[in-house]
């Protein structure tokens, strides 16, 4: 175990975990980008925060899908969707483990290898199909720098169990009393080690 903190951050579908993540991603990199900046030091060149995060796909107010999305290039591809057919079906949703190996996969190697901070967005019940995934996110946690990620709150996968009975892991659930003061809790936590 290393000095740097595995923060983990869950809740109930749709409690903001992801937002809260957000929040404390741009906390981390505007307050990276001024200490380059008083330092003189290009901001351009900066690996700050690297890794993957998701976003959900909404279709007439109906949510139909899920994308991940590589922090560092942009690059995205639909994960998991109604309309996708595949024998790996969870909650109505066909899930492409291919598309997770594509973008999500590369996007935490890279992070690992070359930035500060490493941000996974979601380890839950789309993600773990994909055992390149779960392979890649072992590897991320036993990697000695801060790391952010979002865990679902109820699944009992061994890899999400794994996380939680770390040592050197904080576990935060979102809720609607703290959803507004948790991310400057987190950041509080990551900065001491950054």
């Amino acid at each position: 175990m290393g000095i740097h903190p595995k923060i983990g951050i869950t809740g109930l579908p749709r409690s903001g975990k992801s937002a809260v993540m957000q929040k404390v991603v741009q906390m981390i990199t505007d307050e990276r980008r001024a200490e380059m900046r008083a330092r003189g030091d290009d901001v351009s060149a900066a690996k700050i925060l690297g890794g993957m995060r998701c976003e959900p796909l909404v279709e007439d107010g109906e949510r139909v899908g899920v994308r991940c999305i590589n922090f560092q290039t942009g690059e995205e591809d639909v994960m998991a969707h109604k309309n996708i057919d595949s024998r790996l079906r969870v909650l109505g949703y066909g899930i492409d483990p291919d598309a997770i190996e594509r973008i999500a996969v590369p996007a935490i190697e890279e992070a690992m290898d070359n930035y500060e901070v490493i941000v996974i967005d979601e380890i839950g019940k789309f993600s773990v199909e994909s055992e390149a995934f779960v392979d890649i996110v072992r590897a991320a946690m036993k990697v000695d720098k801060p790391t952010l990620v979002t865990l679902h709150k109820k699944s009992r996968h061994p890899l999400l169990q794994d996380i939680r009975r770390r040592d050197d892991a904080r576990i935060l659930e979102v809720t609607p009393v703290n959803r507004a003061l948790l991310p400057y809790k987190i950041h509080k936590l990551m900065r001491e080690t950054y």
